[in-house]
């Protein structure tokens, strides 16, 4: 897989105001990912724009080199009440660029300083690099890191989510979150139906969650809008060819699979969640909670 681009693109502004979700701000220091997740919601929204949704997409990451320096800016603002901010929303803020130009970790540094709480939505393990950062904020602010593990499985992880790092990696990020007092929750999602839906393998997901220290659980079915369906139906094509015209079905004309379906499913993440005594997100704190399927907020 071609490594990517980097485009310098600084911003005008950082904070981004979100409808309809259980937070109210979002942000996100870079713009495309690099994981190449076959599911990939924000594809929808570059075919949207114009913007490669294909194999192309994550091939160009755009950077904004500024967003600590406008986003102090914004959190410094008289008018500024310290309402949670979302990171991860439309791209992993944790990505193999943040190795690069460490943007989500100047980003976390302004947000504790301003007593504003946050939470993070990641693949990457390289979360842990700034459990420093996190202490500290987490001494001024509330806060949670949601790791996204939708499944154990190698084979569906390696076809699904082909540049992520390793499911048992995320894992022991989970582990040492944990361990340093960071408040870790795991998003089993997206899940999806006729591959990782097996109550087996999702009880095995929740197990190895409240083994590793996670606080809560989540979990979330995948939903296919214009625009990802095209990518994810090729990809199940050539890698579950069995599965495509099963998925072409269910999807037939609609991006959400009804709850009657969809339903049974978040239900058994659940009951896993309950026999291994891990709160669901309704339990926790309301700083602590996954973010349901996002609308991309830029």
């Amino acid at each position: 897989m071609p490594r990517p681009e980097y485009r310098i693109e600084p911003c005008k502004s950082a904070l981004n105001h979100v409808r309809r979700m259980p937070f109210k701000w979002s942000l996100n220091p870079y713009m495309g990912c690099a994981h190449q997740c076959t599911f990939c919601y924000v594809r929808a929204f570059e075919a949207r724009a114009d913007r490669p949704s294909d194999d192309r997409y994550g091939r160009s990451i755009r950077v904004k080199t500024n967003v600590a320096e406008v986003l102090a800016h914004e959190l410094a603002r008289p008018s500024w009440q310290r309402e949670e901010v979302a990171l991860g929303t439309a791209t992993d803020p944790y990505q193999p660029a943040e190795g690069l130009f460490q943007l989500t970790r100047a980003c976390i540094t302004e947000l504790g300083r301003a007593r504003t709480p946050f939470s993070i939505v990641t693949r990457g393990p390289l979360v842990v690099r700034d459990i420093d950062v996190l202490q500290d904020s987490a001494s001024r602010v509330e806060l949670s890191v949601n790791v996204s593990l939708p499944t154990l499985d190698e084979r569906i992880w390696r076809t699904t989510e082909p540049a992520t790092a390793p499911p048992r990696s995320r894992l022991e990020a989970i582990r040492r979150l944990s361990e340093a007092g960071v408040r870790v929750n795991v998003g089993v999602a997206p899940i999806l139906p006729g591959l990782s839906d097996r109550p087996g393998m999702l009880e095995e997901v929740v197990r190895a969650a409240k083994t590793a220290g996670a606080q809560s659980v989540w979990a979330n079915v995948v939903y296919l809008k214009p625009g990802t369906r095209e990518h994810f139906l090729a990809a199940l094509a050539n890698d579950w060819p069995d599965e495509a015209t099963r998925y072409e079905q269910l999807f037939a004309g609609r991006a959400r699979l009804p709850s009657s379906f969809a339903e049974p499913i978040r239900e058994r993440v659940r009951s896993a969640a309950r026999a291994a005594d891990v709160p669901d997100r309704q339990r926790v704190r309301p700083t602590t909670h996954g973010p349901r399927q996002l609308a991309l907020a830029l």
